[in-house]
């Protein structure tokens, strides 16, 4: 059974979300919504590239119906309702190369009052004020983009996201003067496709046709072309 498209808001950032050649987009959570929405009969969906600042109110004014998955939390949940996990990832920094051996964990990372940039709203700026990075050496940008100038640039000394980020954005634009550190002091988190409020019957069915695909042969092969290793979902 057809209906109208469902809109996706997705962020720029490889590899689960990018914008593709011919205007669409691509990446492991394109993919997996891509399939899971077919499996309800929706064969065509908008994906909507957004910043991060934008994803949950657009979800709670009705600008679009599914986010690419985020990190699960408290908070979220007062504001957006969570898919089953999709996802278990460890955060990491992108640091200049010669940072990498010094900053491997947001502790060493405020032992060295050294300064983080972080895309602001995502959870790894509140990880890094509890580890102790005081507000005044934490950099808040709209976009992976700016962040990860922000450290070639030299404004920041690393950047905080998921290390899987952080890989899938150096296999697209590689730069041997720039790192992939995984934190030593995170530990992984799960993630998941967001929906509003009054999405839950939309909710329900996709979450049943997630179970049955994460984990398929389709699933395990589409999340290792993407550079995952079977321990993140």
């Amino acid at each position: 059974m057809s209906q109208g498209p469902v809109i996706f808001a997705y962020l720029d950032e490889p590899p689960f979300c990018y914008p593709g050649k011919g205007g669409g987009a691509e990446g492991s959570d394109v993919e997996l919504v891509a399939a899971t929405l077919a499996a309800l009969g929706i064969s065509t969906f908008e994906a909507r590239l957004a910043t991060f600042a934008e994803l949950l109110p657009g979800l709670a004014s009705g600008r679009w119906a599914i986010t690419t998955p985020l990190f699960i939390t408290p908070e979220r949940r007062t504001i957006v309702d969570f898919s089953r996990p999709v996802w278990a990832l460890a955060d990491g920094f992108l640091v200049r190369e010669r940072e990498q051996g010094r900053l491997n964990g947001y502790q060493a990372v405020a032992s060295a009052n050294a300064r983080l940039v972080v895309v602001g709203g995502q959870v790894q700026e509140q990880t890094a004020l509890g580890a102790g990075i005081t507000p005044d050496k934490v950099l808040r940008v709209a976009t992976q983009e700016e962040a990860v100038r922000a450290v070639s640039d030299g404004h920041a000394d690393a950047y905080a996201s998921v290390a899987t980020a952080h890989r899938g954005y150096l296999a697209r634009r590689p730069d041997p003067s720039l790192a992939v550190v995984t934190a030593s002091d995170g530990v992984p988190a799960s993630g998941a496709f967001a929906f509003g409020k009054s999405g839950a019957a939309l909710r329900r069915r996709f979450d049943d046709v997630l179970a049955e695909l994460i984990g398929s042969e389709w699933h395990r092969a589409m999340m290792a072309r993407h550079g995952f290793g079977a321990a993140e979902y």
